[in-house]
């Protein structure tokens, strides 16, 4: 037994890659994070005429902008493609046709700082096995209603190297994620698989650039839905293969993730993500 998480939770993590934990933080700290989300957002959102959209549908043009390579040690706001019309104008308020925003809200914004290094994280990172966790990046997911783009199937290891594999997914549940509004779907034991590919830095370090090491696909049989309410803790082991669909409802998917890492591993220095400014710090 852990220090937070019971046998029963340490094996179902190790076997499957992923451990869903409910009512891990109580509604009021979720409703607190989401409301100083929409407060930062309003705050960093670009002009329109200065968007960067994100995508994660196998798009890559957001990478090779500036202002997301900068996003490791600041908080950028990054747009939903289908927030905007065929005329390149958005359709709603800038700040609510936002897919997410990132990357260092953990480091620099006193709201998420205290969320994200919550006693009970460290315990679970020590329950898993981290020696040195450091708090890597963070993502605010805002999912938008109707807008809300699909996430294809990825590994954060392939974004986030490190040698040997370390990096660990905290994500919670802001707002209430079902198969209606975009929940994750996971593969379980997929951990064990190949990791399929890494993205890093292009040469001139201006872009990014995805290396294959296996075509094999991921199974797509087999996935489960990781539908959480609000409050909800799932644990994400770097290797595993994971997604979400499309928000085509009338209801947001509000979500927060911090990515850990592990400081006795190595992580390169042509990672897309580079701190420079910013030095990693752990949960204490």
């Amino acid at each position: 037994m852990g220090a937070y998480l019971s046998e029963e939770q340490l094996d179902a993590y190790n076997r499957n890659g992923f451990l869903v934990i409910p009512d891990f933080a109580d509604a009021a700290r979720c409703l607190a994070l989401r409301e100083r989300a929409l407060l930062l957002a309003r705050k960093h959102v670009p002009p329109p005429d200065q968007a960067t959209v994100f995508t994660a549908d196998g798009g890559d043009r957001h990478v090779a902008e500036r202002y997301f390579l900068g996003s490791g040690e600041a908080i950028h706001c990054f747009f939903e493609k289908d927030a905007f019309d065929a005329a390149g104008r958005l359709r709603g308020e800038a700040h609510l046709s936002l897919n997410k925003m990132g990357h260092a809200l953990h480091d620099l914004d006193p709201v998420f700082d205290e969320f994200s290094r919550a006693p009970e994280l460290a315990a679970i990172a020590g329950d898993i096995g981290m020696a040195e966790p450091r708090l890597l990046q963070s993502m605010y997911i805002f999912k938008q209603p109707r807008i809300g783009g699909e996430v294809v199937c990825h590994t954060d290891h392939t974004y986030l190297w490190t040698d040997p594999p370390s990096a660990v997914g905290f994500w919670f549940a802001i707002d209430d994620a079902t198969t209606e509004n975009g929940c994750m779907w996971a593969l379980p034991g997929g951990h064990r698989l190949p990791v399929k590919a890494r993205s890093k830095l292009n040469r001139a370090r201006t872009a990014t650039e995805l290396e294959i090491l296996d075509t094999v696909p991921y199974p797509t049989e087999g996935l489960v839905a990781l539908e959480a309410a609000r409050g909800t803790l799932v644990l994400l082991h770097g290797a595993l293969p994971h997604l979400s669909g499309p928000n085509r409802s009338d209801k947001p998917r509000h979500a927060y993730t911090v990515h850990a890492i592990d400081g006795v591993a190595s992580y390169p220095d042509d990672n897309w993500l580079q701190r420079p400014n910013l030095p990693l710090r752990g949960f204490s």
